[in-house]
């Protein structure tokens, strides 16, 4: 574990952030922009997200981000000619001049969020330049690093956050003035618009801006390890030396930090009530999934909380026995670490208790949509493990600190919609 921290004032060479020619849907080619889109690849539920997707237009990006075929070198050489094939059919095409792009992203509750996508120097976590806060499932990282290589592109932004508040954010709000390259909105009521900056004064104002700063992975950490695996497969400089991000100023725009749930496959919830009975207080809820959730982020004030589901109601386990987390929990990390749920979770339940290996997709599965999580628990007969979300505060201060986060503590949003901008190495 690297535990040397990196503040701002450490970091000697900040966010290198490069213009690109992005490739973008021809809107007279396609049935809307929003029918192409989709959300990132690990956010979408399966199969019936994918479905859903995969017949709302025959360009749908989802048909890049996760093709269907029956192995993966097949999968991946799909996408690869899927994406040859549109190019030459114009579906796709690429910008006249590098650019850097600003996004933006509305919905109808007064949350807006505006960016900058551009190609981001990959750099290693020594540097302090971009900090990841969780770790990593390696089969995962194969797998996009193997989707990469075939379509020799980067199909999809991850989304980092910087506090800065300064030249950057103003050329967004200037650049967010003029009329944008594109807007739709997307079935889930967001309203998305993306402009792109060409002009060198603006861009050389962003890229010395952002060049004092740091960025913390608020979503990508998965295709962020791939960027560093496949920069360093290849001899630099080359094009795999950058990867495409969205970098948000969350000190003008935060973030909503939301949890990301667990389902548990083959283990049933009898089971894992039982498991636990004697290790956590266990309380069975009459409330609906709306009130389960407020009374699991009312124990969690308070001190460890999950709520477990699957069995058609929804059970309340906290307060777990002190003993138990002292023999379980490891003690070289900081107290805000060793008392994080997720790390209860993982360390405690999943190891200890329930005996279930974390990056195992057989035994395990990682769901944002949290009555999706529960849907398909109750139709698999496992168990949905439904967590609070962690304060972003929290997360950055580890990140700092260089401790990592177990997997899929956190979900950051709204996150950039997949299709509206893509990047091809070789443009």
């Amino acid at each position: 574990m690297n535990t040397a921290g990196h503040s701002e004032a450490t970091v000697r060479k900040g966010l290198e952030l490069t213009p690109f020619r992005g490739l973008r849907y021809d809107p007279d080619r396609v049935g809307s922009l929003a029918a192409v889109t989709s959300p990132p690849y690990d956010v979408v539920v399966r199969p019936d997200g994918l479905h859903h997707l995969q017949s709302a237009d025959p360009y749908n990006i989802v048909r890049l981000i996760l093709p269907q075929a029956a192995t993966p070198s097949s999968r991946n050489e799909q996408a690869a000619d899927t994406l040859r094939r549109w190019l030459a059919e114009g579906v796709l095409a690429a910008d006249p001049d590098p650019a850097l792009y600003v996004y933006e992203q509305q919905d109808g509750n007064g949350m807006l969020q505006r960016g900058v996508i551009g190609a981001l120097r990959v750099s290693e976590p020594a540097e302090g330049v971009v900090l990841p806060h969780e770790d990593v499932i390696p089969p995962v990282v194969a797998d996009r690093a193997a989707l990469m290589r075939a379509t020799r592109a980067n199909l999809e932004p991850l989304l980092l956050t910087y506090r800065g508040n300064g030249t950057a954010a103003e050329v967004v709000e200037r650049t967010a003035e003029k009329p944008p390259l594109l807007a739709t909105t997307t079935e889930d009521g967001f309203h998305h618009r993306l402009w792109s900056i060409t002009d060198p004064a603006d861009v050389a104002l962003v890229q010395t801006d952002l060049a004092h700063h740091q960025a913390l992975i608020a979503d990508g950490h998965h295709r962020w390890a791939t960027y560093r695996q496949l920069r360093a497969e290849h001899p630099s400089p080359s094009p795999w030396d950058h990867g495409l991000v969205l970098l948000v100023d969350t000190a003008r725009y935060p973030l909503r930090v939301r949890a990301i749930h667990r389902l548990l496959h083959g283990l049933p919830v009898a089971d894992a009530l039982a498991a636990v009975q004697d290790l956590f207080r266990v309380r069975r809820l009459d409330a609906p999934l709306a009130g389960a959730l407020e009374a699991l982020a009312d124990a969690a004030s308070a001190g460890n909380a999950f709520l477990l589901a699957g069995d058609g109601a929804f059970h309340l386990v906290d307060r777990p026995d002190p003993d138990l987390l002292a023999r379980t929990i490891p003690t070289d990390r900081p107290a805000a670490w060793r008392s994080l749920d997720a790390t209860v979770l993982h360390a405690t339940l999943l190891d200890h208790v329930w005996h279930i290996p974390e990056d195992s997709p057989a035994h395990i599965a990682y769901i944002h949509d949290t009555a999706a999580t529960v849907r398909k628990a109750e139709r698999d007969g496992g168990t949905a493990v439904l967590m609070h979300p962690v304060h972003e505060e929290v997360v950055r201060d580890l990140a700092r600190q260089g401790v990592t986060m177990p997997r899929k503590s956190t979900s950051f949003g709204p996150k950039p919609a997949s299709g509206l901008v893509l990047r091809a190495l070789e443009m």
